[in-house]
């Protein structure tokens, strides 16, 4: 039953609502005040999953003001992204909301800001979830806030189930910070973007006694036109950016599935005229700062981005266009939410357009093989910090077990979370408590994931609404209530025509773009730390590195790429180079013209033939004498033993390899040929020891490099 208070107080939450937006006319969505009084009259939980631009902002800046009016504390809101923080900052300052940040780029700032909250000079307190892990932070600045704070929210709240399409480990602490807070202090977890599935996951963990209240709304995007076109290759794809990009309404976003991509398709179109730039998550901070900004001014055409450029940016887009599928039907609706939230782009709203490829699944796979690592490499991480009775560093650990840096922070976060390590200063160190490998949980993640993938096979197949695949992949449950809904704004339905014909002159430009082979292979300059540990003599500065050597094209390009992926997936593994590589090769020679005395070639067992072709080749070219080879003495060694980890790799190739050259290698400038850099260190190893023998110089050559 609603009271005068009630009324009295929605009233005043409309005239902060109105303050925040700039607008007269604006009232509370009924969705967004039951969530307001949820939290600010009955001091309750909430999860609000609803669409990106409905509103979810709104929700916790004005509770944010009518709590601080009761005489609250500050408002704590953990939000993942930097792009996100600005924005939210800026939108608060509109409302003459108080707000202030703590992150990795302004440290210096921190005992400023703490001294302002201890002033009551602070209404809003945005943190980043990797804060939550920092030992400092942890351990006697989150106390304090969750005393002390009128509210808590969790923004893109999806990450903090493993079920979500974009779980973050550092998320896990918010489940300690939840059960520590005190009794009467509301939280609010807001998402976009998650199923059924994510949802329950995310309330159960807001409160496992069922008292959350979830708002579900419709996912529908009014504004957006869905469709795909499917091209055979490359080429044609880029061609039709080529083509079709200055069509498109506004600014927007090209989105790729990896870094090589992006800078590759952002020379293609400044080629052929168009006002684009590369952004990922290698962009300098300053840059990307810059860029983002270019992209909200309609200072650029379109940022060619990786999904660094994703979650937590606010912006009014006209468009997004996928070069490459996500690997989830949930990351896909969140990367199209970029586009069309404003009020300016007309009744025909934004295109949203799918280029899909034939090697997107073999970028799924290459991300599928960096989930939670095998439970005997979880085993030797908790015995080596058990056996060294000291903090050890992510580095220490590297040494001790084979695993990726990426890898391995992600996993010990996750151990922390579960009580098994803990972050201190200096490192990480044992608990010693009980840890349990949950291999059956691990199993259904994967398989979920591996669901998820089909679904987006499907979904480009697909003759069905386009929007309605997309809301009951989400579990949507307005489409549930009316099941054969559709948007009317798809190619499916009619909506979007989408033409597939791309010109001539376009292909060949971005045919002779792609094909131009040449990658630099830059050298390694220190060694990785820790290698005492493991009996191996070596540490810092590489005292004569190799320069910098050439591949024909990494293994994600768009042009040599797939052929050079197929040539190493071969069973068996071919004797010789195939032609059309071969030819790349004297291109790349012809453009780079490195001044070498004579070849190196490194000795393969998985592909003897191959590389040995590969080094009679460039000997007939060059003119110039094989004089060794970095030869196999240790076969027991695997292959690929320690390729995930620096310390593990230097360790096992220092075991596995040896030189075995003439004396004309004594004076002379040496090409070093291999067939693919993964690491880098086998070359690396490989040029300290030709260096050693008294070679002035050398030079790594390849067919491909891994990344």
């Amino acid at each position: 039953m609603t009271t005068a208070a009630t009324t009295e107080l929605r009233a005043r939450a409309e005239q902060h609502l109105r303050a925040l937006v700039g607008r007269e006319d604006v009232t509370l969505y009924d969705d967004q005040w039951a969530a307001i009084e949820a939290l600010v009259e009955a001091r309750r939980r909430a999860l609000v999953v609803q669409r990106t631009g409905w509103g979810k902002s709104a929700v916790y800046f004005v509770a944010t003001l009518l709590l601080r009016e009761q005489g609250a504390g500050p408002t704590v809101i953990i939000s993942p992204l930097l792009a996100l923080m600005r924005n939210q900052i800026a939108a608060a300052e509109r409302a003459g909301i108080r707000a202030v940040t703590i992150n990795s780029t302004n440290m210096e700032q921190w005992e400023e800001t703490h001294a302002a909250i201890h002033r009551g000079e602070v209404d809003v307190l945005l943190v980043s979830p990797e804060r939550l892990n920092n030992p400092g932070f942890r351990d006697e600045v989150l106390p304090r806030l969750a005393a002390t704070c009128g509210l808590l929210v969790i923004d893109e709240a999806h990450c903090i189930s493993d079920w979500g399409h974009d779980f973050r480990p550092d998320y896990r602490r918010i489940r300690t910070l939840l059960a520590e807070l005190p009794d009467g202090i509301p939280v609010l977890a807001t998402t976009a973007t998650a199923n059924q599935r994510v949802t329950d996951d995310v309330a159960e963990q807001l409160g496992a006694d069922g008292t959350v209240l979830v708002l579900r709304g419709s996912l529908d995007r009014e504004s957006l036109r869905l469709g795909v076109v499917r091209l055979k290759t490359a080429e044609q794809r880029l061609a039709w950016l080529s083509d079709h990009l200055a069509e498109q309404p506004g600014s927007g976003i090209v989105y790729c599935l990896t870094v090589a991509a992006t800078q590759e398709v952002a020379d293609y179109l400044r080629s052929r005229g168009h006002d684009v730039a590369a952004y990922s998550g290698q962009t300098e901070q300053t840059e990307r700062l810059a860029l983002e900004q270019q992209l909200i001014d309609g200072e650029v055409k379109a940022l060619v981005a990786t999904s660094a450029l994703g979650m937590g940016f606010d912006a009014s887009l006209g468009f997004v266009v996928n070069l490459g599928a996500p690997d989830s039907p949930v990351a896909y609706y969140q990367q199209v939410g970029r586009a069309g939230r404003g009020t300016n782009l007309g009744p025909d709203g934004a295109p949203v357009v799918l280029l899909p490829a034939t090697e997107d699944r073999d970028i799924w796979a290459y991300f599928a093989s960096l989930a939670f690592p095998r439970e005997e490499l979880v085993r030797e991480t908790l015995a080596a910090l058990a056996d060294a009775g000291r903090p050890l560093s992510t580095p220490a650990l590297e040494a001790r077990v084979d695993l990726s840096r990426a890898r391995m922070e992600t996993m010990l976060k996750v151990l922390d979370v579960d009580g098994a390590v803990r972050r201190v200063k200096g490192g990480w160190e044992s608990t010693g408590q009980e840890w349990t490998y949950d291999a059956e949980r691990y199993r259904r993640v994967a398989e979920a994931r591996e669901r998820e993938q089909q679904a987006v096979l499907d979904y480009l197949g697909t003759d069905r609404c386009r929007m309605a695949f997309l809301r009951e992949q989400l579990d949507d449950p307005d489409l549930a209530a009316d099941p054969d809904w559709r948007c009317g704004r798809c190619d499916n339905c009619g909506g979007l025509d989408l033409a597939s014909v791309v010109s001539e002159e376009s292909v060949a430009a971005a045919a002779e773009r792609i094909a131009r082979p040449g990658v630099v292979i830059e050298p390694r300059k220190l060694w990785p730390t820790g290698l005492d540990a493991i009996g191996v003599g070596l540490s810092g500065r590489i005292r004569q590195p190799a320069e910098p050597g050439r591949a024909i094209a990494r293994l994600t390009d768009l042009g040599h790429g797939p052929t050079l992926r197929q040539l190493f997936r071969a069973e068996p593994a071919p004797d010789a180079v195939p032609e059309h590589l071969a030819r790349a090769m004297v291109t790349v020679l012809g453009d780079w013209r490195p001044a070498v005395d004579g070849i190196v070639v490194t000795e393969s067992v998985t592909r003897p033939g191959l590389l040995e072709d590969l080094a009679d080749g460039l000997s007939r070219y060059l003119h110039r004498p094989v004089l060794g080879r970095w030869v196999v003495r240790d076969p027991s060694v695997p292959p690929g033993r320690g390729a995930t980890n620096s310390a593990q790799r230097v360790a096992a190739v220092n075991r596995r390899c040896a030189l075995d050259v003439d004396d004309r290698v004594r004076g002379a400038r040496v090409l070093l040929v291999d067939d693919v850099v993964v690491t880098g260190w086998s070359l690396t190893l490989a040029a300290a020891a030709l260096h050693d023998a008294g070679a002035e110089a050398v030079l790594p050559v390849t067919l491909a490099v891994s990344g």
